[in-house]
């Protein structure tokens, strides 16, 4: 009977080791998963420690590297590229004005210019390679020749014949001309103009970009080869406009523009005259004058002026984008029966 007690004993000792078991496990597990996320954090946190600290450090090594003075992008960054594009644009128009105005530096003068004196005005005679008979009758008629024509330029008026070189460099049209200039000596040969119908137009940007480049004169004269022209009567009109700026002097004109192909004067550009189809207003193509500005401002932007079928409407064209002084004068109208006119028709 005192045995069982102790055997109870026993028992009970070993089911409350068991239970000691079984319930540590679950700590031991959450114990082990809570080192991890520890690790975890701490990893994390001296990841980023490390991270602020090489910024920091490529921060202020930055800073120490960036000069005291602005540079010129700061500059424009501190501008802004609206204001920068701004006063771009404005510079561009007060240089385009300066240029149209004839300032420009170091232009070297040839010609008529070594005296220092300023001609009065150089007169471009139109002329082709099959025109050689009517030069022969303008020698003869109102353009001196020879000393005559050495001592007009003596009073500051200079006359060429204006030609361009034949599609064929070298051929026997530019060596009748060469010839021919070396006998007379009253050619302007524009060397980069091809001598063609359909050049015609742009034979006028050759003229007054070759001619400013050569002589400083007041005025630049385009003269077709199919008029009589009264040389004197000319000098004085011209004489008695000197000083004058930005001056367009002509029979000014406008009309219909020609829209059906085959027609004389057909204009293949037709549509950018509008519904109407009219002309802007322009200097009649048998004569017009140009003051020295205006045709500086050829020169000068010679590679971008567009050219139409016409000569007289592609410069009348040049004319409008310019502070032109339009001076309609009648004694420039060629066709009319005005007694005092400077030129008649052949």
């Amino acid at each position: 009977m005192e045995t069982l007690p102790m055997t109870t004993a026993k028992s009970s000792e070993r089911r409350g080791r068991s239970k000691q078991i079984h319930t540590s496990k679950p700590s031991v597990v959450l114990a082990f998963f809570s080192c991890l996320a520890w690790l975890y954090v701490a990893g994390r946190l001296w990841q980023d420690a490390e991270n602020r600290t090489l910024l920091s450090n490529f921060l202020k090594k930055s800073m120490e590297q960036r000069p005291k003075v602005l540079t010129v992008e700061d500059k424009l960054m501190l501008l802004g590229c609206k204001d920068l594009e701004r006063r771009i644009v404005e510079a561009e128009m007060d240089l385009t004005l300066a240029k149209s105005q004839g300032y420009l530096k170091n232009q070297l003068l040839q010609s008529g210019s070594s005296s220092g004196k300023k001609l009065l005005a150089v007169i471009g005679v139109y002329t082709g390679f099959g025109s050689h008979l009517n030069r022969n009758v303008y020698r003869g008629s109102w353009m001196p020749k020879g000393d005559a024509l050495k001592k007009l330029e003596e009073r500051g008026v200079v006359i060429r014949f204006v030609i361009g070189r034949s599609a064929n460099r070298g051929d026997s049209l530019d060596r009748k001309i060469d010839a021919e200039n070396r006998e007379t000596k009253d050619f302007l040969i524009l060397e980069g103009h091809e001598e063609a119908q359909e050049e015609l137009p742009k034979k006028a940007k050759f003229f007054f970009s070759t001619a400013v480049q050569i002589w400083d004169a007041e005025f630049y004269v385009k003269v077709d080869d199919n008029i009589d022209l009264d040389l004197e009567g000319l000098i004085g009109l011209l004489d008695r406009s000197r000083g004058q700026e930005s001056a367009y002097i002509g029979c000014m004109k406008s009309g219909d523009v020609v829209t059906e192909e085959g027609r004389q004067w057909y204009e293949p550009e037709w549509w950018k005259f509008g519904d109407g189809k009219s002309y802007f207003r322009h200097a009649a193509g048998s004569i017009f004058v140009l003051s020295r500005n205006l045709a500086q401002y050829i020169n000068i932007n010679s590679a971008s002026l567009k050219t139409y079928a016409h000569d007289d409407t592609s410069v009348g064209s040049w004319m409008m984008g310019v502070r032109a002084t339009y001076k309609d004068d009648n004694r420039f109208c060629c066709s009319s029966i005005n007694r005092d006119k400077v030129c008649s028709m052949f």
